[in-house]
């Protein structure tokens, strides 16, 4: 069972910048590919950004388009998530997750709360 642990979340005001990372517990962890997703309170889990492990192909919500990067570091199985110019909106639990093929999420990590004040 491949664990993922999510770190990085926190408080910060609007326009400020995080820097989310997820590290899979897996030696030989090798998905096809990583991806993030965020779900605010009351709200369905929504997807953020994604990156394939092998190419790092990247593909973003319209939502977080030019101010979000998704990364990874194969030899540290650690996937980032630099955050700019942070809006109230982006306030969510941003979750990681791993999949096997382009469209599946078999492991999910439990989450990092991300909070943006106006």
């Amino acid at each position: 069972q491949v664990q993922l642990l999510e770190s990085g979340g926190g408080l910060v005001q609007a326009g400020g910048s995080l820097r989310l990372s997820c590290v899979a517990s897996e030696r030989t962890f090798s998905p096809y590919r990583m991806a993030w997703f965020r779900q605010a309170p009351d709200k369905e889990r929504e997807f953020v950004a994604s990156i394939t492990w092998s190419s790092g192909s990247t593909y973003y919500a319209d939502s977080v388009k030019g101010r979000f990067t998704i990364s990874r570091d194969n030899a540290k199985n650690t996937m980032y998530l630099q955050m700019n110019s942070l809006k109230p909106e982006d306030t969510a639990v941003y979750y990681c997750a791993a999949g096997s093929a382009v469209y599946r999420n078999d492991y999910w990590g439990q989450g990092t709360q991300v909070t943006v004040s106006p």
